[in-house]
This record gives C-alpha cells, sequence and structure tokens, in this order.
C-alpha cells in the first residue's frame, strides 16, 4: 500500500514511523508513505499557501492552487482516493479504517489554520474525515491516526492475523477482558474459566463479557449489533 501525505510540517511525522508497527510494515515493504510539503507549489517568491477569507472572518485559509498542484503532481492520471481531514467530514471508524486498508494507494492532506479553501473540498477530495468531535491545530495528527488503524490491518503488518478480528469495535463491541502470567498476583486471580482449556466455554465468556463491558461502557454501540434473544435478555438485565 502506499500513502501519501500532504502537509506543511512534514516533520511532525519524524519518529511517528520510526518504530513500531508502522516501521516494521514499511521494512517488510507491505506499506510506502511518501511526505509532501505542498508550500513546494506555491509559485511566489514567498510560497505562500495562504490568505484571508473571501468575506472576512477570523484566521487565514489555505489556498487551492498549491494543494491541487501537489496532488495532481503525485497521482497523475491515477484514479487515487484523496482524503481530506476535516472536523466536517465522515467520523472516523473501524469501519472506515477496513474500508482504506482495501485500498492500493490513498492521498491524505492535512489542513491547517482556519481551514481549507472550500474548492478543495467540491473538486479534489474524494472523501472526507473527521477523528473526534473537536478541533486540532492542524490535520497531521489526525493523519497518524488515520495511518495508524489502517496500516495494522493490512495482511502481514501483525505477528497474528487473528489480532485485528478480536479488536475492540470490530464486531460492533469492546474487546473483552484480557490476562496474561501470573494467575495470580496480589490476590487477584485470573478467571477459572480461562485456565479450564475449554475453548467452548473460554469463547462463551468472552463474549459474554465483551457484551456486559459495552453495556457499562458504550451502550448506544449495542443498538447497532445483532444478538441473540438470550444474549438481549443480558442486556435488559444490565440496562
Amino acid at each position: 500500500m502506499q500513502i501519501d501525505i500532504l502537509t506543511l510540517f512534514p516533520e511532525m511525522f519524524q519518529g511517528v514511523f520510526d518504530s513500531g508497527v508502522i516501521k516494521r510494515a514499511m521494512d517488510k515493504q507491505l506499506v510506502s508513505i511518501g511526505l509532501h510539503n505542498f508550500r513546494d507549489q506555491a509559485h511566489d517568491k514567498h510560497h505562500t499557501v495562504d490568505d484571508y477569507p473571501y468575506g472576512g472572518g477570523a484566521g487565514m485559509l489555505l489556498k487551492p492552487e498549491p494543494i491541487f498542484e501537489a496532488v495532481e503532481a503525485i497521482k497523475g492520471e491515477s484514479d487515487i482516493p484523496v482524503i481530506l481531514l476535516n472536523p466536517q467530514g465522515r467520523l472516523f471508524s473501524q469501519k472506515i479504517a477496513d474500508e482504506f486498508s482495501q485500498y492500493r494507494r490513498m492521498i491524505i492532506i492535512c489542513g491547517r489554520y482556519e481551514g481549507v479553501d472550500e474548492r478543495v473540498s467540491e473538486h479534489l477530495a474524494t472523501d472526507e474525515i473527521s477523528i473526534g468531535d473537536y478541533v486540532l491545530t492542524g490535520g497531521e495528527s489526525a493523519a497518524m491516526v488515520v495511518i495508524d488503524a489502517v496500516v495494522r490491518l493490512l495482511p502481514g503488518v501483525l505477528g497474528s492475523e487473528l489480532s485485528p478480528l478480536e479488536d475492540s469495535h470490530v464486531a460492533g463491541l469492546l474487546e473483552y477482558p484480557q490476562y496474561t502470567r501470573p494467575d495470580s498476583y496480589r490476590g487477584w486471580a485470573v478467571p477459572e474459566i480461562l485456565l479450564s482449556g475449554n475453548h467452548a466455554r473460554v469463547a462463551a465468556w468472552r463474549r459474554e463479557q465483551s457484551i456486559r463491558r459495552t453495556c457499562e461502557r458504550r451502550p448506544e454501540l449495542l443498538d447497532k449489533v445483532e444478538l441473540s434473544t438470550e444474549e438481549k435478555r443480558l442486556v435488559q438485565k444490565l440496562r
């Protein structure tokens, strides 16, 4: 997978992709990440990328020309998804991360200042994504979140192919509690069922715990999950 990032501050990504899962994915050539400073596409001597908004208002807007020309220089005639990180976009989710992981290539635009000229949204971006109902100083932090969530879903990136299938939100539920050695620590014991070796019972326990945890912490998620009759009764009891 090839991910190209348009940003005014490529140095912000230094270190983020130099360790951990993303670094291993890059070393294994499962993903390639390119950083592009769209200030390089500004044609005046000051390399201006922003200007005052028409009609007045606070702050400065990113101009369309450098962004359009930077994207066009990257993709040429290719049909590549162009993702604009925007507080007004679709709320990022595990489902969208999975959707993006199916792409062979994508371009991510990091906004700055007061925002981006609307023509970028209307005529260049193929999708707009928000990582939450809050405002950041720029799209770089959001880009890191999106890329981390997407890259870990690529085949061969994680040590176990089952790992991403059991994550919170993948099946619409929060993940069940997990334990490791020692089986008793400061008097707190691991649930006996996990030590039983009975895989069917363990799976049933984990499913129940996921439902319980989701009901306690994120009850609104249960409205979108397909539950059995018995599981529905459990939810009613918990509520």
